[in-house]
């Protein structure tokens, strides 16, 4: 969510639909500041098609200020978590659904979760992530009964190909 909050017009590139992560909101004693990420380097996020008509939409509410932010509170500053939890109606939408243990920092685990499941390799999902280390990312995949059996497929079908049977090429005749 901080993240969200932070996001600037300049952070989104629409040519390659990349929102580059430069900083966070965050709650402090005199109220909400913008501090780096929480792994304190930059990292680029795919923005998925279904998406992207949102963030255009955004993009162009903004202006052309890079610094402009994408989203904003009611009174145009910081968007607060309980800002965007009332917005959302995020208690009711999850109570509905039968979800009522369900933090929004689901949504984070859900979407590494589901790029590891499209093959994503866990090298690309740490820099999405923007974790420091391979072992924390190496939580998020959980492979399904498919996954499992499709890997058995490919290792069958790898191997085959090297058990098949070999043969010499037919002698050349040379012409004299």
């Amino acid at each position: 969510m901080g993240e969200v909050s932070g996001c600037r017009v300049g952070d989104i590139d629409t040519a390659n639909w990349i929102w580059t992560v430069r900083r966070q909101t965050t709650p402090t004693p005199g109220g909400l500041v913008d501090k780096g990420t929480k792994g304190k380097r930059a990292r680029q996020v795919p923005i998925i098609e279904e998406i992207r008509p949102l963030v255009a939409q955004r993009v162009l509410a903004a202006g052309p200020d890079p610094d402009a932010r994408l989203f904003t509170g009611p009174r145009g500053g910081r968007i607060s978590t309980a800002v965007l939890r009332d917005a959302t109606h995020w208690d009711d939408v999850v109570n509905k659904l039968g979800y009522e243990h369900l933090r929004r920092h689901d949504l984070r685990h859900t979407g590494l979760t589901w790029f590891a499941d499209v093959g994503v390799p866990v090298h690309v999902l740490r820099k999405i992530a923007g974790h420091g280390s391979l072992t924390t990312t190496q939580r998020y995949p959980h492979p399904d009964v498919r996954q499992i059996t499709a890997a058995g497929a490919a290792l069958t079908a790898h191997l085959s190909v090297l058990r098949a049977p070999r043969t010499l090429p037919s002698p050349i005749a040379v012409a004299r």
